[in-house]
């Protein structure tokens, strides 16, 4: 009976613990991804000294394609940041959303689509849905984790 209750005590904490937004603070999990050309792209080559951003989206989810409209109207203010947009989805996937709902956003140096077809993205950043932006400072500590389409301008406010 105590194997029993020590182990829904123990499954209960780890449940509680994978369900825990990231907290403002924390430094960028160590992760690799990989661009169109096939090159791996660690989070560690992200530069200091810089803010950035991660967008976690999925090519045909409705709320990421209305944020990457909304971050394109306003891409003046991603212009002083390293953007980072990464995806589960195959690169013919990532391309028609961008060409589609972020065409602006291509033709901007700083930004770079990403994919994570490792599937390691989800346990190391711990998204709680499509899509989840990231905001990192110019130390590599996260100042802001939402997935709520309506904070995209407070976001934007926070990465100037």
């Amino acid at each position: 009976m105590k194997q029993l209750f020590f182990s829904l005590l123990v499954t209960a904490f780890s449940l509680s613990a994978f369900a825990q937004a990231p907290t403002p603070g924390t430094a960028i999990p160590k992760a690799v991804f990989y661009k169109e050309n096939g090159t791996t792209f660690s989070t560690e080559q992200i530069p200091k000294g810089k803010k950035s951003l991660i967008m976690f989206f999925d090519a045909t989810c409705d709320h990421c394609q209305k944020v990457a409209g909304y971050l394109s109207k306003n891409k003046k203010e991603l212009s002083g940041i390293n953007f980072y947009l990464v995806s589960q989805d195959v690169f013919r996937s990532i391309n028609y959303f961008m060409d589609t709902y972020a065409k602006p956003l291509k033709a901007m140096k700083n930004i770079t689509t990403l994919q994570d077809k490792d599937y390691v993205f989800i346990p190391l950043f711990q998204p709680k849905h499509y899509p989840s932006l990231y905001l990192y400072g110019a130390d590599k500590k996260l100042v802001i984790f939402t997935g709520n389409e309506k904070d995209v301008p407070k976001v934007l406010k926070l990465a100037k």
